[in-house]
C-alpha cells in the first residue's frame, strides 16, 4: 500500500489525468442508468400469490383504470353538473389509451322504471335518456349496492368518473413469457436456448416498457390537463394505480435532483464552517462528483436500474465519500501542526498512510451492512445493497487517489483552526466520559430498557396513501376516493365450487325442484349455472364481507342479486330469473355486471373489495389472515374453496419477507462486525465494547419508532443494517486513535487526546452525514422522509455513543491491556 501512496504523490499529474479520463469514459455510460419505479419492482418474484393474482386478473375482466373524483358546487344531478360530466367524459374518451369512460351518465339505471326484468333487459335506462327519472335515479345511486359509496358518496356530493384504460396484451404476453422462463430458471430446468431467449426477452421487455411509460406519462398528463381545464372552483382529483406508478417515477427523478444538489450545497457550507479554506471545500466536492459519476457509469454499463428504494444511493454515496475525505483532511491538518517543516509531498503521503487502515476497515464494515440487504428477496432492496456496496468501494479508491494527487499539486498552506478553538463539544464529551461514567451508564441502561420496550411496540404496515404528503395531488385524490367512494386498495376473494351436484340436492327448493334438477343435469351450460345453492353461498359471503371492518365497497354477483331483489319487488331472484337475465342482458352491461364476478367455466365467483387504506387502525397482515380464516369457517359446510388474493396480499407478503430477512441478517451483520473488530483491535474485550457502543444507540432509535407509532416499511426496515454499517465507522476511527495514543500516554490523557484529534473528525463527518440525510425531508415520499429523519437520529445517537459511552466503557473495562511506552 505504501508503494501505491508513494506513486500517487510522486506522479500526481499522471494519476489525476488517468482518474479524470476514467471518470469521463464511465460517465458516458451513466446516461444509460434508468429508473424503474413501477409497483412490479416491489413484489416478490418467487411469491406463489403473484401467479395466482395474475391468473385471477386474466380470468375476470377487470381493466386497468383511473378514477376522477368530482365534487361540484351544485347538485350532482343538476343540468350544469351533468353537462360538465359529459364534457369531461367526451374529452377523456378522445385521449389515446382510454378505452371508455364510466360515470353517473351512462351506468345502467335498473330501478328507474317500474318494469319486469324480462322487459328491462331489452332497454336498460341511463341518465342520458330524455325521459330518465332524476328523483328515482338519485334514490338508486344512494341505495343500490352497485353505486352507493362507490360511484357516488354517501352525502351525494361527490361522484367518480372511471377511466377504463386500453388493455395491453403485448405487455401481458411479455410478463407471462418471462415468468415462465424465470420459473424454469428457478427450477434449474431451463435449457441453454431458453436462457438466451430469456436474456433477449429482458432486453426487449425493458425497451418496450420504457416506451410504454413515456406513452402512459403523456396520457396521464393529458388527463390531468383535461381535469385542470375543467376544475374551475370545483374539486377534481385524479387517482389510480397507474397514477401512483407515474407519480413515484416523478418523485424519484425529483428526489435525485434535489438530493444531489442540496447535499452538495450543504456539504460545501459544512466544509467551509469546519476548515475555512477554499481548497478543503472544493477538493472534497470534486472527489464526491467523480465518485458518483464513476459509480453511475459502472451501473449504467451493467444495466442496473434505479428504483424507489435505491434512488437514495447518490445521497448515501455522497455522504459516505465526504466522511472519508474529511478524515483525510483532518489527518493532513494534524500532521501539518505536528510537523510544520515537512514538505507538502511528505505531509500528503503521511496523511494517506495514517488514514488507510481505519478508512479501509470503516468502509469494509459499511459494505457488510449494505451487503446484508442483498439477502432479501426484494429486487429494489437487493439493488440498493449492491449499488451502495459498489459505490462506497469506488469512493474509497477515488478519495485516496484524487485527494493525494490533487493536494500534492497545491501549495502548502497553514490550516486554520478557528472552529476547533471556538467549539469545545468534543472536550465536553471527554470530560463527561472521564468524570461522569456512572451517569452515562445509568442513562444508557435507561435508554436500552426503553428501547426494548419501544421495539416491542413496533409494527409493520404498508399504506399506499400514507406514502405521500397530504399536499400532493395523488394524496388528495386517493383520500377522496378512500373516504367517500368506497376505499382504494383492492383485495380479491374467490369462491370455487367443488362438487355442485350433491349440494343442489341439499338445497332443493320445493317450488323450483324441477328447474334445479334440470340445472344439475346441465350445470356446464351458462344458462343453468345460477342455482339456488350457489346464490345462497354468494349472498352469504357478500353479507359477510360488507359487515367486515375496514372494508369499503364490495362488488360481486351478490350485488346484482340484491339489485334483482329490489327489481323483483323485494322477492329474491330465482334461478330461472337469473338465467333469463344472463341470456337477455346486452353484452355491454354483461361486462359491467357479470363478467368481473363470475366464471362459469371455472365454477367460481369473484368478489372485489376495496379496503379503507387511510384507516390508521388497519393492521394489514392481521386483517388478511383473519379474513382468510373467517371465510374458511363461514364456508366450512358448503363444499367450496375460498381464497384471498390481490395487491394487498402481494405487498404484505413482500413486507413480511423483508422483515423476516432483515431480522435474520441483522444477527449476521452484528456477528460479522464483531469478528472484524476482533481482527482490527486484536482484543475480544474491545470488540465487545465497540458492539455495545453501537447497539445501544440503535436500540434507542427503534424504541423511539415503536413508541411514536412509526411503522416499519420498505425503507425504514433497512435503517438497522445501513446505520450499523455507517455508525460503526466512528467506533473504528476512535479505537484506532486511542490505541495509538495509549502507547505514549496514560488512559485519561489518551482519551482526551483522542477526543481532541479524531473526535473532531468524527463530529465533522457525523454532522455532514446528519445534514445530508436531513435533505430527504424535502421528498414528497414519506418513507424517504422517515428514512432521512430516523437515520439522522441514528447518526446523532451513534456519535454520542462513540464520544461518551465508548470512552467510558474503555476506561472502566479495558484498563488491564493498556501499555504505556
Amino acid at each position: 500500500m505504501n508503494k501505491i501512496f508513494k506513486f500517487i504523490v510522486n506522479f500526481p499529474k499522471l494519476v489525476l489525468l488517468v482518474s479524470v479520463i476514467l471518470c469521463l469514459i464511465f460517465g458516458m455510460f451513466s446516461t444509460k442508468l434508468q429508473i424503474d419505479a413501477s409497483t412490479q419492482t416491489l413484489l416478490l418474484d418467487n411469491d406463489k400469490e403473484l401467479g395466482i393474482w395474475r391468473e385471477i386478473s386474466k380470468r375476470y375482466e377487470t381493466p386497468n383504470f383511473l378514477v376522477v373524483a368530482y365534487t361540484p358546487n351544485q347538485d350532482l344531478l343538476s343540468s350544469k353538473t351533468l353537462d360538465k360530466i359529459a364534457k369531461i367524459s367526451n374529452e377523456l374518451e378522445k385521449i389515446d389509451g382510454v378505452k371508455s369512460v364510466l360515470s353517473i351518465l351512462n351506468v345502467p339505471l335498473l330501478q328507474n322504471a317500474d318494469i319486469p326484468v324480462s322487459e328491462l333487459v331489452k332497454h336498460v335506462p341511463t341518465l342520458m335518456d330524455k325521459d330518465a327519472n332524476l328523483s328515482a335515479a338519485k334514490d338508486e345511486f344512494l341505495s343500490s349496492p352497485l353505486y352507493k359509496n362507490s360511484l357516488v358518496s354517501g352525502d351525494f356530493k361527490t361522484t367518480s368518473i372511471v377511466i377504463n384504460l386500453e388493455p395491453n396484451e403485448k405487455y401481458d404476453a411479455f410478463i407471462e413469457k418471462r415468468d415462465l422462463l424465470k420459473s424454469l430458471e428457478q427450477n434449474k430446468t431451463i435449457t441453454q436456448n431458453q436462457k438466451i431467449e430469456l436474456e433477449a426477452l429482458d432486453v426487449q421487455f425493458k425497451l418496450y416498457r420504457d416506451e410504454l411509460r413515456i406513452k402512459e406519462h403523456e396520457n396521464i398528463e393529458q388527463i390531468r390537463a383535461v381535469i385542470s381545464q375543467n376544475r374551475g372552483d370545483e374539486r377534481l382529483f385524479l387517482g389510480g394505480i397507474n397514477m401512483i406508478a407515474d407519480d413515484m417515477i416523478g418523485f424519484v427523478k425529483n428526489d435525485l435532483l434535489v438530493y444531489g444538489v442540496s447535499v452538495l450545497i450543504l456539504l460545501m457550507l459544512c466544509l467551509w464552517l469546519f476548515f475555512r479554506q477554499i481548497r478543503f471545500v472544493f477538493l472534497p466536492i470534486f472527489i464526491c462528483i467523480l465518485s458518483v459519476i464513476l459509480a453511475s457509469g459502472v451501473y449504467g454499463l451493467l444495466g442496473f436500474e434505479i428504483t424507489v428504494i435505491s434512488s437514495n444511493y447518490i445521497a448515501l454515496q455522497l455522504i459516505i465519500t465526504i466522511s472519508v475525505v474529511i478524515h483525510l483532511i483532518t489527518g493532513y491538518r494534524e500532521l501539518y501542526i505536528l510537523h510544520p517543516n515537512y514538505t507538502q509531498k511528505q505531509l500528503v503521503y503521511l496523511a494517506l498512510k495514517s488514514r488507510a487502515n481505519p478508512c479501509f476497515f470503516a468502509i469494509f464494515t459499511t459494505v457488510i451492512g449494505f451487503v446484508s440487504l442483498c439477502l432479501s428477496d426484494i429486487k429494489p432492496i437487493i439493488m440498493l445493497g449492491l449499488m451502495m456496496s459498489g459505490g462506497i468501494s469506488i469512493s474509497l479508491v477515488v478519495a485516496f487517489v484524487v485527494f493525494g494527487s490533487l493536494l500534492v499539486l497545491l501549495n502548502k498552506k497553514e490550516p486554520k483552526r478557528s472552529f476547533e478553538n471556538s467549539f469545545k463539544f468534543t472536550h465536553w464529551c471527554a470530560k463527561l466520559a472521564i468524570n461522569r461514567r456512572q451517569i452515562i451508564y445509568i442513562v444508557s441502561i435507561f435508554i436500552f430498557i426503553g428501547g426494548i420496550y419501544g421495539i416491542s411496540k413496533l409494527r409493520v404496515e404498508n399504506s399506499f396513501i400514507g406514502y405521500f404528503k397530504s399536499s400532493t395531488e395523488i394524496y388528495k385524490g386517493m383520500e377522496v376516493i378512500d373516504k367517500s367512494l368506497g376505499g382504494t386498495v383492492p383485495l380479491d376473494v374467490t369462491i370455487k365450487f367443488k362438487d355442485t351436484k350433491s349440494n343442489e340436492v341439499a338445497t332443493k327448493d320445493e317450488f323450483l325442484s324441477e328447474f334445479e334438477s334440470e340445472f344439475s343435469q346441465n350445470e356446464s351450460d351458462p344458462r343453468y349455472w345460477f342455482s339456488t345453492y350457489k346464490m345462497d353461498v354468494v349472498k352469504k359471503v357478500t353479507r359477510f364481507l360488507e359487515d367486515r371492518e375496514f372494508v369499503g365497497n364490495v362488488s360481486s354477483l351478490g350485488t346484482l342479486l340484491e339489485v334483482g331483489k329490489a327489481l323483483n319487488k323485494g322477492n329474491e331472484l330465482d334461478s330461472l330469473s337469473l338465467a333469463i337475465l344472463y341470456n337477455g342482458l346486452p353484452d355491454e352491461y354483461k361486462k359491467i355486471l357479470l363478467s368481473p364476478y363470475v366464471s362459469i367455466e371455472d365454477s367460481e365467483v369473484h368478489f372485489v373489495i376495496r379496503t379503507i387504506d387511510s384507516d390508521e387502525r388497519l393492521r394489514r397482515d392481521e386483517f388478511i389472515k383473519t379474513l382468510q380464516t373467517d371465510l374458511n369457517e363461514l364456508l366450512a359446510d358448503d363444499n367450496v374453496e375460498a381464497r384471498v388474493s390481490g395487491v394487498m396480499v402481494l405487498y404484505n407478503n413482500m413486507l413480511q419477507s423483508l422483515i423476516s430477512s432483515q431480522v435474520d441478517t441483522f444477527g449476521f451483520v452484528v456477528l460479522a462486525l464483531f469478528i472484524v473488530f476482533i481482527f482490527i483491535f486484536k482484543s475480544v474485550k474491545l470488540a465487545v465494547i465497540g458492539i455495545v457502543a453501537n447497539l445501544v444507540p440503535l436500540c434507542a432509535v427503534f424504541g423511539i419508532m415503536g413508541m411514536a407509532g412509526i411503522p416499519l416499511d420498505i425503507m425504514s426496515i433497512t435503517i438497522a443494517a445501513i446505520s450499523l454499517g455507517i455508525g460503526v465507522d466512528d467506533i473504528i476511527h476512535y479505537i484506532h486513535r486511542y490505541n495509538l495514543e495509549i502507547k505514549s500516554k496514560d488512559k485519561i490523557r489518551a482519551i482526551r487526546s483522542s477526543h481532541s484529534s479524531i473526535g473532531y473528525a468524527m463530529y465533522y463527518t457525523s454532522f455532514a452525514v446528519f445534514l445530508g440525510f436531513s435533505v430527504m425531508s424535502f421528498s414528497n415520499f414519506w418513507p424517504t422522509i422517515y428514512f432521512g429523519i430516523l437515520t439522522d437520529l441514528v447518526m446523532a445517537m451513534m456519535l454520542l455513543g462513540a464520544l461518551l459511552l465508548l470512552p467510558a466503557l474503555i476506561l472502566s473495562f479495558y484498563s488491564t491491556t493498556c501499555k504505556k511506552e
